[in-house]
């Protein structure tokens, strides 16, 4: 069988399967040629309508040993980051397993893009990724800002551990230093800019989740009735972290109502990102001196 044959059965067998995508391909076809071309050990980025590579046959054995993978990706349901154990954010490489969420932040984008710079009245020198999870923002952040030194703090070991991987693999060791810390009770405090891709599910999008997003560790997602309990205490606790001219850069979904309502008297800066304009926002130090955040209590979810 030729390659491009096999990845056509490949993609028409996840469409049948009802996949659910979202780390690291949007579609049965991204996710086909993905987990084919890793197993074949071929370039990720290779152009696969090519002669060369469109018209290859697979040997027996590669065919047993891809159709394999692929049925393991349908019977599990397990993300391809998982199987393949390694995910891609913004052209970098990481190491990634079931003890830490796939890393797909769209903060990595305002990283990449310069969106948080403008802010900023100089490019940081201290920066904290909370909620760090594999490291991937750590690691993004320390190579957006080469004189910055990064925290990575997270309150689950485990995904520390595969934090640990990545700052190693990515020869950052010097640069990044890794916190165990529930929120911000065990950092050092006073950056110039912090990062935060916290658990944000509410209550009842945890219960409506499909298999590829339960296969990730509940911690990592689950932020309670609204979506909002581990960032409340974070967010009361924030300006005394911060320097002057500091920011914190918060991710929180498709939360935003939650977000406003637990917040009401906060007007962040909503930074653009390639799925919307109000998933990722920015708050100055500056801005919870002049507004302190006001918490309000949960009381439904929509």
């Amino acid at each position: 069988m030729q390659l491009h044959q096999f990845i056509h059965n490949s993609q028409a067998a996840f469409e049948a399967a009802n996949l659910v995508y979202g780390h690291g391909t949007t579609n049965a076809r991204d996710e086909a040629i993905w987990l084919v071309l890793w197993r074949l050990d071929l370039p990720l980025d290779i152009d696969i309508n090519e002669p060369q590579y469109a018209e290859r046959e697979l040997t027996a054995d590669e065919v047993l040993s891809v159709g394999t993978l692929i049925e393991e990706r349908i019977t599990t349901r397990r993300p391809a980051a998982y199987l393949t154990q390694q995910a891609w954010l913004q052209g970098v490489s990481f190491y990634i397993d079931e003890r830490a969420i796939v890393p797909r932040s769209f903060i990595a984008e305002a990283l990449a893009y310069g969106h948080i710079d403008d802010w900023l009245p100089a490019l940081p020198k201290r920066v904290l990724d909370l909620c760090t999870g594999n490291a991937s923002l750590a690691i993004l952040s320390a190579l957006a800002y080469p004189d910055a030194h990064v925290d990575a703090a997270d309150i689950d070991e485990l995904a520390l551990e595969v934090a640990a991987i990545n700052v190693t693999q990515h020869a950052l060791t010097a640069r990044i230093s890794l916190h165990t810390s529930d929120g911000l009770a065990h950092v050092p405090g006073d950056y110039d800019l912090v990062v935060c891709n916290p658990p944000y599910v509410n209550q009842t999008s945890m219960q409506a989740l499909p298999a590829e997003y339960l296969a990730e560790p509940a911690l990592a997602l689950a932020g309670g009735l609204d979506g909002m309990d581990f960032i409340r205490p974070m967010m009361a606790a924030m300006p005394a972290v911060l320097n002057d001219g500091g920011a914190l850069v918060l991710e929180i979904g498709f939360e935003r109502e939650h977000f406003e309502r637990a917040f009401p008297n906060l007007n962040p800066i909503w930074l653009p990102t390639s799925a919307g304009d109000d998933l990722v926002l920015l708050l100055t130090k500056d801005m919870f001196n002049t507004h302190p955040p006001v918490l309000q209590e949960p009381t439904t979810t929509t």
